[in-house]
Parts: C-alpha cells; structure tokens; sequence
C-alpha cells in the first residue's frame, strides 16, 4: 500500500510539473502537510498562515530580517494606552477587483475575534475595532498593550462584502466538522491569487498583477503538493519533480548537498527545546517526596546532560546549544545570559548527594515520538546520562497528541516541549505562559507548578510596558531568574533545514515560514 501510495504522489507530481511547465518562473514545493483550510481566521497552524499570506496580507507583517513594517496600514500611533489608531494604505484592490477600506479591517478584526474563532487568542487584547473614516481605524484594547503589532502580523484582512455576499461574516472551526465559503474560495490583497484548490494534492497560486507593493519575487506560478513521507520529498527534488522542499531529513542532508544542482538553506529556528521539571506534587512515583522540588537536584540534572554529545552525534552538529528558552533572534534575548552551566557528571553527583540523594533516585521523562527532531533518541540519550549520575530515568515516548495530554495535566515527572514564541515572536510569549504561576490569563503551560513572586510581578509589568528598553531590561532580569532557579532545562534550537534548485533564490527565517514574494528564479 505505501509504495502504490508513492506512486501515486509521484504521478501527480509529474502531472503538475508538465502543466506547470508552460508557466514561465513557477516554483513547485513540497511540506510534510497539506494547506488546512483557505479560511485565514479558520485555524491557528502555523504553516497554513504562512501559507495564506501570500494570498491574504495583514495591517503590518514582518519583512525577511523579521523586523515589522507596514503592510495594509500605512502607520499608527498610540492616541492612548488602550487605544491605537492605524492609518490604512490607499489604492488597494482585492483580487476581484474590490476596493479596501476600514470597514473590511473592522469586519476581519470582528471576525477573528468572534467567540467561535480558533484565533481569537492571537488578538488577546483587542476589545472593539472602530470605522473613523475610509481609511483610518481605531482598535480598542482591555489595558495597556505593547504587543499588538506583534499580534497583528498573523491577523489576515478580508473583503467584508464577498464574505457577507457568501456567508462568511462570522468564522467557522474546520477542527469540528464546519465549513464555509471561505474554507475552499480566497479573496485576498496579496501577491498571488488561488487558480486551484485540491485538498491533500495540490493546490496552485498565480501571480497578482495588481498588487499594491513592488514586487521582489519573479514568480508567475506557485504550485504546492503535501508529501508526508521524507524519502518520497528527497526523491521528488532530486528526481526534478518539485523545485523546493521543507523539513530536509539530517540523514539526507550530505546526499543532497553531494547531488549537482541543489542549494541546502539551514538556520537554527525560534523553537527551542526544553525539559519541564514538575514541582507540583509532593511525591513523585514511589520515591515518598518529590525530588524536583530540591534546586540542587534540579540543577545536578542540568549539570548531567552533555549538549555537546547531543549536538555533535544526533543531531550532526546542525542544532544550536542553549541556555535561554528563547532563540537569538526573539526580541527579549540576552546574550549575556545564554550561557550553560557546565556539563559536569560529578559536579552532579556532588549535587544529588548534598540534596539527601547520593545513591539518586528513579523518575519519569516523557517524550513525543513525532513532533521534534529526533525527540525520542534524545530522550534515551539523556536518560543514559543521567543513569551515569545514579538517576533511574524510564523515557515514555508517545504520540504527540498523548504527550500533551499527559504532560499539561499534570501527569509528567520531567517532559519535553518546543516553544517558538509564534505568533507573538517575543520573549513575553514564553515568561508569560511557562515561566508564570498559572492565574487569569497566565501560566497554561505551567503544570509543574513553577512560582516565583517577583518573575509574577515582572511578568505585570511587561506586559504593559510602553519603554522598550525598560522592558526589554525587565525580560532579561526574569530570565535571571529562572535561569538560577532552574525550573526546566533548555537543551537547544533545532535547525531548520529547507532544500532549493539552485536557480532559485529565497530567503531562509528561523520562523520557518516560506515568503514566495521575496523569491527569484533564474
């Protein structure tokens, strides 16, 4: 069955590629997952949005060096702490030809952050968008709110009347069976137009010629095919049957940097990887206490990891070792901080031994199987390490869906994450929802129960804080201390690995999100 499967991926390949060939300047790539719905405000999955911006824009966006600029606005301003007024870009037409205006950004705000939105928690703090005149919108916020740039960029702008004319003022959630007009039809401002539309095989964009902004791409044609399987995408861009594929395998890296033709694009990305320690409870399995409660300990199992190994042998030198849980480019990074306490086995046994531990204990690590690069062999290679320091480590690696259900429930000793910081792209993401005791709005991804009062305070005021330095300093004191306090262990980014014909020029970000319009082909 798996390999008529192929066959069949294959075959539809070269179909696309003899229909595409007539197309002058068309990229084929490939993912590991299909585009999920057209719908903008119809799911929160990251490589959908990133997919959907090129056919639907934002009021701001971030440009290829990930710095915000204007998009559909123009410029705004802070009329009051809890008010921003945006200034909207003239000119615009959407794909059928209609003219934008405020009441399409005040109806895709409203939209977005309906009750039924599966994105209305990427707009936390929006309370009510308002029409001033054609092209000038006020958005209302609960409290003051440095961020909402940073959460509009993933915010898309619909054409008010197509979506009244089809039904689709209000959004649907594709997650409980619901569709609408807007889950298979597009009608967006930005630099390609959907010409074709077919779930789980491809789906085909053609280029905006009335696009507002100056185009840097020379694209005509952008043609996308999923393809789960890692060998079948390797064999269809070495065989010439795509142009361009995402998530290369570590593996076949060094075959298709060998093969003629190629260009390999590879960055550590925004997501790091970290162990969660869980102090919650008082007793962990049989053990009678809780030993991860003890900062000694916690820092012996830090302290017992050897990152360099990790690095070095799985995952081929291509990760970046860290000590903070956010990457280098993250607003919020303090370079001054990311440094790791040493890899020292005895170091670590001194420490277990002063913590009332000198002959260890036994403790669980649990693990997805499918979700990071290579998550379950790291998981085993850790565990051997801490056996070394007299840690009894038994790795329970799932499925990613099991994995969290266990984990943000509480049922984890010590559990493995990934956090990027998207779509906020800001340090505040992870202080906020990891760092913070779980209340109100803050801590949902906190089951090991992890509190410091004065990062809960700190925490406050970033969140609305006006001076960036001021709050950027207030971010690398937090940092501080949950470095020293050790709440969870922050192993490393994991690389993002893309592979291009290498007549194509395209710029790689450590978001890993594909910008056709910045693309070339020679």
């Amino acid at each position: 069955m798996q390999n008529i499967h192929k066959k069949f991926v294959l075959s539809l390949l070269s179909s696309s590629i003899l229909i595409g060939s007539a197309h002058a300047n068309t990229i084929t790539w490939a993912d590991t997952s299909d585009v999920y719905s057209m719908d903008p405000h119809g799911q929160a999955i990251s490589p959908t949005l990133a997919f959907l911006h090129h056919i639907y824009e934002p009021l701001v966006r971030y440009n290829k060096e990930l710095e915000i600029e204007p998009a559909l606005s123009t410029g705004w301003e802070v009329v009051e702490p809890d008010l921003w007024r945006f200034t909207l870009r003239e000119g615009v037409t959407f794909h059928d030809g209609s003219a934008f205006t405020a009441e399409d950004v005040v109806a895709s705000l409203q939209r977005a952050t309906h009750p039924d939105s599966p994105i209305r928690g990427n707009l936390p703090a929006v309370a009510k968008v308002e029409k001033v005149d054609e092209y000038t919108v006020d958005i209302h916020l609960n409290g003051n709110y440095p961020l909402l740039l940073n959460d509009l960029t993933n915010v898309y702008v619909l054409d008010k009347t197509w979506m009244d004319e089809h039904g689709a003022l209000n959004p649907v959630d594709p997650s409980k069976g619901e569709q609408s007009y807007a889950t298979t039809h597009t009608n967006g401002t930005g630099p390609f137009v959907l010409d074709i539309r077919r779930p789980d095989a491809e789906t085909v964009l053609t280029v905006n010629e009335q696009w507002w902004d100056e185009a840097q791409h020379n694209l005509t044609r952008i043609e996308f095919t999923p393809i789960a399987s890692d060998a079948t995408r390797v064999s269809a861009l070495l065989s010439g049957q795509i142009d361009m594929m995402l998530s290369v395998p570590l593996q076949d890296i060094s075959r298709l940097e060998n093969a003629p033709g190629f260009n390999i694009l590879e960055t550590p990305g925004l997501r790091t990887i970290m162990l969660a320690l869980n102090q919650s409870p008082e007793t962990l399995g049989d053990s009678g206490d809780n030993p991860l409660r003890d900062l000694g300990v916690r820092k012996a199992l830090y302290q017992a990891i050897n990152m360099e190994l990790i690095r070095d042998k799985l995952m081929r030198g291509k990760s970046r070792n860290a000590a903070l849980p956010v990457a280098p480019a993250v607003p919020g990074y303090d370079a001054s901080l990311d440094e790791r306490f040493p890899y020292d086995p005895e170091a670590a046994r001194q420490l277990l031994a002063e913590a009332g531990y000198p002959d260890g204990f036994s403790i669980g690590l649990d693990c997805p199987n499918d979700r990071y690069v290579r998550d379950e062999e790291i998981c085993q290679a850790i565990a051997a390490m801490w056996a070394r320091v007299g840690v009894e480590t038994r790795v329970n690696a799932r499925n990613a869906s099991n994995h969290w259900q266990t984990a943000l429930n509480g049922g984890s000793d010590v559990w493995m994450f990934g956090w990027a910081t998207l779509p906020m792209l800001d340090s505040f993401s992870i202080l906020s929802q990891v760092l913070t005791s779980p209340h109100d709005k803050y801590g949902a991804w906190n089951p090991g129960g992890y509190e410091n009062a004065e990062v809960d305070t700190l925490v406050e005021k970033i969140s609305v804080a006006q001076d960036e330095q001021e709050r950027l300093s207030m971010i690398a004191e937090a940092f501080a201390i949950t470095k020293a306090e050790v709440p969870l262990i922050p192993l490393h980014q994991q690389p993002l690995i893309w592979a291009t014909n290498d007549n194509i020029q395209l710029p790689q970000t450590p978001d890993n999100k594909v910008r056709l319009w910045y693309a070339t082909v020679e």
